[in-house]
């Protein structure tokens, strides 16, 4: 049978949902609000689980061509204090492959293959129960009738109203990024700190990681406690005053630490925000949710995770059973709900103990966690 199917969200979420349907022979609509392909930059190096994103490619037939692009060495993590003293310096072995690292670009680009996608499509309305199916009303006045309509949609969905009137909530720490480019070329000493992985440093209620990419170009990321609002005046965009604001919240640190943020070439603010760990919703007909639109979690390397072994196995329910479109969906709804609320719990408490009144929180969650 060839149901009516399109994923709203162009992300790691909905492209390995249509890439696995494909896969079994099903068409997928994808609808990305995005204009072009690379119309905006696709973020920073995500590290793919064994059991949930390498999981989720195996599924799409892509876990050769990943291991081939991937970066093991990318695991890495060095910690110091915040007088620059070494904690630890985890190193993987040469055959550690639990978590290794590859670029959101290079996922996407690896996910996209040969998938057509319809860009520049910004849904705005997704109304259920029409005779027609489910109906998908577009920013720009076109509208469109679908049988399955699944919102990848991130944060803010516009598809999620349709199944639950929660909305994501503020976390009380918020997120600073900023980034660094040909790092070994023009910042040798900051490459030699950050290594082949990671470079992580906690104060209290406060850090500063930084992670490099592929190609030299490194991400660093600030987080700290503080009101939605904490920017006040200060003009985010302007670099020169957001470098100097945000440097003022970690006077005293290390000189080397601090380099960090005073070579960053842009800041962008980031709010932390999550739904409900329990986060549920009574199933309705034509519609669900995957990745961050259904259980948006603190951002502790599950969430790109989760949202590909969400479509991996939404896909997988439909083609199993493709006679009962509606009986895939509510059985995947149940199975992923279960998953997501381990998560949401699991990313919470490490959000709370990686930005914590006690530095040393953070450093016996990375004991905990690290393999041996």
């Amino acid at each position: 049978m060839r149901h009516r199917i399109a994923v709203v969200g162009g992300g790691p979420a909905g492209l390995t949902f249509a890439r696995v349907l494909h896969r079994h022979g099903y068409p997928v609509t994808i609808l990305e609000r995005d204009s072009a392909r690379d119309s905006r930059p696709p973020g920073g190096t995500l590290d793919l689980h064994e059991g949930l994103g390498q999981l989720a490619l195996a599924k799409a037939g892509l876990l050769a061509e990943f291991q081939a692009l991937s970066r093991p060495e990318g695991q890495a993590m060095r910690i110091l204090d915040t007088a620059g003293a070494v904690l630890r310096d985890w190193r993987p072995s040469p055959d550690e492959r639990a978590n290794p690292e590859i670029d959101r670009g290079q996922l996407r680009d690896l996910l996209l293959g040969s998938l057509d996608v319809q860009w520049g499509r910004e849904v705005a309305q997704v109304v259920p129960g029409t005779g027609d199916g489910v109906l998908v009303q577009f920013a720009d006045g076109r509208q469109e009738s679908f049988d399955l309509v699944v919102g990848a949609d991130g944060a803010w969905s516009r598809v999620r109203p349709v199944v639950s009137s929660v909305t994501p909530r503020y976390t009380g720490v918020t997120s600073v990024e900023t980034s660094l480019d040909d790092v070994d070329n023009r910042h040798p000493d900051l490459a030699e700190l950050i290594g082949d992985g990671s470079v992580a440093v906690y104060g209290v209620n406060r850090s500063i990681v930084a992670q490099r990419n592929s190609g030299g170009h490194v991400k660093v990321y600030v987080k700290f406690r503080a009101p939605r609002d904490w920017h006040g005046d200060l003009d985010l965009a302007d670099v020169e005053a957001a470098r100097s604001g945000l440097l003022s919240l970690f006077d005293g640190w290390a000189a080397p630490v601090l380099d960090l943020l005073g070579h960053g070439s842009a800041f962008v603010h980031r709010p932390i925000y999550v739904l409900p760990e329990s986060h549920t919703w009574a199933h309705v007909r034509g519609v669900t949710l995957l990745g961050d639109a259904a259980h948006l979690m603190a951002p502790l390397g599950a969430g790109a995770n989760l949202a590909m072994l969400d479509g991996a196995e939404l896909a997988e329910s439909i083609a199993d059973d493709p006679q009962d479109l509606d009986e895939a969906v509510r059985a995947f709804e149940e199975r992923m709900s279960a998953r997501a609320g381990r998560w949401a719990a699991i990313t919470m408490a490490g959000l709370e103990r990686l930005v914590s009144p006690d530095p040393a929180d953070a450093l016996a969650l990375f004991d905990q966690v690290q393999p041996s």
